[in-house]
């Protein structure tokens, strides 16, 4: 059974846009949603009900998808990594207005599901998701060895959506650092090879000091439907919230989609790859 997709909203209008990213992915990888909203006291639950069957509802008219909802009392920075390990989540789709918004996603304590949760997430700002869904992935390279592990997701993501796939490496002078970015690029543009996948290769201008620039300005000459990027231990979300990386890259000026993944237990992510399986 494919796993389902959690999307947490508080009735705004980018929380809107990541359900409808959510019913797109949704409906090709033929797995459920959770829309799940969570209050602060019991006293708005009925009100929460009411407003999530009001989606559930615009949802069945518009797409013909059948959509199930979460009310919980609690904090949400707090709860949405336990809720998607209880409702066995395979990716969790999140709107945001910003780093601000961000922030109210996962500030201080929602840093489990960043850094503790096994559930891949994918960050929508207020761009609606393409008709094709993802057409043009971007995947950034760098040194880290655990870079090459969201390589296996995104071939299947591509494959369902005949996606593009734009592989993008930092320049480097040194050797050292060359040699080994050259070999992470070597290897990731084989590995699209072997899985008939079409994909370019590009080495940016900029070094890793300022790679997340490059990646933004890459995402858009390209007009990216999608980044993939890892939450890397040491310079993960709990180390750049505020900073250059979240900002530019998470929250981007273009609006582009982020997705996110952790080295550990990727593959539990099976609503592409699994789906791929059964075609």
């Amino acid at each position: 059974m494919i796993k389902p997709i959690l999307v947490p909203t508080d009735f705004t209008k980018v929380a809107d846009v990541a359900v409808n990213h959510a019913v797109k992915v949704a409906k090709a990888a033929e797995t459920g949603i959770y829309i799940v909203h969570i209050v602060e006291k019991r006293a708005d639950v009925a009100d929460a009900r009411k407003k999530l069957n009001e989606i559930k509802e615009d949802i069945s008219k518009s797409y013909g998808f059948k959509v199930d909802t979460v009310v919980r009392v609690g904090e949400i920075r707090e709860d949405i990594a336990d809720l998607a390990a209880e409702l066995d989540a395979g990716l969790v789709m999140l709107g945001t207005k910003g780093l601000r918004g961000f922030q109210w996603v996962f500030g201080s304590d929602a840093l489990r599901i960043g850094t503790e949760s096994a559930v891949p997430f994918i960050v929508v700002q207020e761009k609606e998701i393409a008709e094709n869904g993802y057409d043009d992935i971007l995947v950034p390279l760098d040194l880290n060895k655990e870079t090459k592990q969201k390589l296996s997701l995104v071939a299947d993501a591509a494959k369902y959506f005949d996606s593009r796939v734009h592989l993008l490496s930092p320049h480097e002078t040194d050797e050292f650092l060359f040699n080994k970015l050259d070999r992470n690029m070597k290897y990731a543009s084989n590995f699209f090879s072997e899985k008939g996948i079409t994909h370019t290769v590009k080495i940016s201008e900029q070094d890793s000091r300022n790679f997340d620039e490059a990646i933004i300005e890459y995402a858009e000459e390209i007009d990216a439907d999608l980044i993939s990027i890892m939450n890397l231990p040491g310079i993960g979300l709990a180390n750049l919230i505020g900073g250059n990386f979240v900002q530019n890259v998470i929250t981007n000026r273009a609006h582009i989609p982020v997705l996110v993944l952790n080295p550990k237990r990727i593959s539990d992510f099976n609503i592409f790859s699994a789906y791929m399986a059964a075609r």
